[in-house]
């Protein structure tokens, strides 16, 4: 099994303490490491550094190297320009096939979740890597809701394919593309539906094979890619696009399975996301320079130690202050906050 980060993006929805040059995954936000460091020592309790590959641009590569200066350069798989997920897991396929992995699994590993607890993380991915050596279907994640997330995807479980001391993996019945409550609530209550988690896995033969079905446009240069063409040339051949552009294809045609999470998977795709978790396991301590009158539930981060703050009868609020910038928000709009940050940019206010 060879685990892939990919860490291409900078979180828009957590701006402004995420910035281009300063994305989310590098910064200290739990226990004062940070979601690339935490992923990097998830896997390094089964893994060598050497055994672990990143896949990032060469800017986020230079703050990767200072977090995890054990990984040989020779590891990093480097984006020539962003053109999403898709084009990016390509490469990864590509230059491990060209390396001679081209049978060898990898897993996606997307460094802005964690997985709790680690060993459950690397048992899954054990099971899935036994799994992909002897089968040819994408293999893909999806974890089992307590109620009804709007604005997701959906995998409705078929046919257990995995044996019965190893993790849940199933055939993948259908896939559902944001459905509506009603139909969501339906799958909830039949006891199949997993939300879409991505976690890719996959020979890159396999991999390849699929694309060359399902999306030639990014077949061909990845190919020439592998038979020692410049790669900033051909990478940039391919057009744009997230994963879900071949996969949607593979799940409707029966060419997937989907492992049902043994872990606790956390996703910080907002502010609200990032509280919910420091307060439930008592990371979160609103800084000192801070003082509450008859609030709560706010979650409050300075950049300046001697600024004093005060809350007067607020209730669940984002305040982020960062010296050049002020957010200000309901902590339930916390995932609006890429769109204010569309405006700044459209106003030339240059804060990114």
């Amino acid at each position: 099994m060879i685990p892939v980060i990919i860490c291409g993006g900078w979180g828009t929805k957590l701006w402004p303490i995420s910035r281009q040059y300063k994305p989310k995954h590098f910064l200290s936000l739990i226990s004062n490491k940070s979601l690339f460091r935490i992923n990097y020592e998830a896997l390094r309790t089964k893994f060598k550094p050497e055994e672990i590959y990143i896949s990032t641009n060469q800017d986020q590569a230079i703050l990767a190297q200072k977090q995890a200066p054990e990984i040989p350069q020779d590891n990093y798989i480097l984006e020539p320009e962003m053109r999403n997920q898709g084009p990016a897991t390509g490469l990864i396929a590509a230059v491990l096939y060209k390396k001679g992995f081209a049978d060898e699994p990898f897993m996606i590993v997307q460094v802005d979740d964690l997985r709790e607890p680690v060993e459950n993380f690397i048992k899954m991915m054990m099971d899935c890597d036994r799994l992909a050596r002897k089968e040819t279907k994408y293999i893909t994640g999806g974890f089992k809701p307590d109620f009804p997330v709007m604005g997701v995807d959906y995998l409705v479980k078929g046919k257990r394919v995995s044996i019965e001391n190893e993790v849940g993996i199933y055939e993948v019945d259908r896939f559902v593309w944001r459905g509506s409550r009603e139909q969501t609530e339906k799958f909830i209550k039949d006891d199949k539906a997993l939300v879409h988690t991505n976690h890719t896995c996959m020979t890159p033969r396999n991999f390849l094979a699929m694309l060359q079905k399902y999306k030639p446009e990014w077949h061909k240069p990845l190919m020439n890619i592998i038979n020692g063409q410049d790669i900033n040339t051909e990478f940039v051949k391919m057009p744009p696009g997230p994963i879900e552009d071949v996969t949607e294809q593979v799940h409707a045609a029966g060419e997937s399975l989907v492992v049902e999470l043994p872990f606790i998977w956390v996703d910080f795709g907002t502010y609200e996301s990032l509280f919910k978790y420091l307060d439930e396991r008592g990371l979160y301590k609103l800084p000192e320079n801070v003082v509450e009158q008859d609030s709560q539930g706010n979650y409050v981060r300075l950049d300046d130690p001697n600024k004093v703050v005060c809350f007067v009868g607020v209730r669940n609020l984002i305040f982020v202050d960062t010296g050049d910038v002020v957010l200000v928000c309901n902590k339930d709009q916390s995932g609006q906050v890429g769109e204010v940050l569309k405006e700044v940019k459209k106003r030339n206010m240059s804060l990114t």
